[in-house]
């Protein structure tokens, strides 16, 4: 067995060690990522036919970790991700098995529903992955930032949009790196050593925003990552990491989980900008 005490603590060194990986081994390991909450439920032959290849690199893949085999690491992944009691079909599954069992003609309505249903399931995976820590670090980046830049194109750009949008309900010099006319190198070259880049980015990650990363990783700017996988181009280089991985239904993934964290990260700043005041007006007066 591996010395590894933890689905998390695995994906964390998945996420280390990705560069020395085989390219086989990084499919795997794209897979194992965004799959992990089902890969107790799977057989090694379908894992190997998504990622089209052998079963014989599956079970490398699990050596290469220090497991026996497969089957150790996919307990490793029922013991963290089998809820107590008695098993219901999760969010995903449900979605699964109305698609599979639809009529050829769907009701607008329970196509709708569908949707609702793929959103919840998203939103239960946020809650039962999302990483405190790193929370605490981005409200932290953003909480000292003099400038807070914010990249996100294609489906993320309305996140990007309204992340900017609340952010400038505080006292923070905030830019929306839009790209309007190909002027992305234009709006993010001043940024400093001082500022954060708020990067948000799902596969297939998005060259714009990679650009944008590159750029304030030159000029030693702080950077927050949301994205979809530790495994992300943008999130091996970030001081912060937000992961999230959204429901889909009908091939479209939903965007309610990613706002929710968001929406989470701007209340979270916002409250501790809020008692910095209160801490400065209780301090900053004078001695009778």
């Amino acid at each position: 067995m591996a010395n590894t005490a933890s689905a998390e603590e695995l994906m964390q060194r998945i996420a280390a060690e990705y560069d020395t990986l085989s390219k086989q081994l990084k499919v795997i390991a794209g897979y194992v990522e965004q799959h992990r909450g089902t890969l107790m439920l799977q057989r090694i032959t379908d894992i190997a036919q998504a990622c089209e290849v052998q079963p014989s690199a599956i079970v490398r893949f699990a050596q290469r970790f220090g497991f026996a085999g497969f089957s150790d690491m996919q307990a490793l992944f029922r013991d963290a991700f089998t809820p107590q009691g008695a098993p219901q079909p999760n969010y995903r599954q449900r979605i699964q098995s109305l698609i599979a069992n639809r009529d050829e003609q769907r009701s607008a309505g329970g196509m709708t529903r569908d949707f609702i249903a793929a959103c919840q399931q998203g939103l239960q995976e946020l809650d039962a992955s999302l990483d405190e820590a790193q929370l605490e670090a981005a409200v932290e980046l953003l909480l000292n930032a003099d400038n807070i830049y914010v990249a996100g194109v294609r489906r993320m750009f309305p996140i990007a949009s309204y992340i900017a949008y609340a952010l400038q309900h505080t006292a923070k010099k905030v830019h929306l790196l839009s790209g309007l006319g190909g002027m992305f190198p234009q709006q993010i070259r001043s940024i400093g050593e001082k500022d954060v880049l708020i990067a948000i980015s799902f596969q297939p990650y998005g060259k714009e925003s990679r650009y944008c990363a590159r750029v304030a990783a030159q000029h030693k700017a702080k950077q927050l990552v949301i994205t979809d996988s530790q495994l992300s181009p943008l999130a091996r280089g970030a001081d912060a990491v937000l992961t999230v991985r959204e429901g889909s239904a009908f091939a479209f993934r939903s965007l309610t989980s990613t706002i929710c964290l968001c929406q989470a990260l701007f209340i979270a700043l916002a409250c501790r900008l809020e008692l910095n005041i209160e801490e400065t007006k209780e301090t900053g007066g004078y001695d009778d």
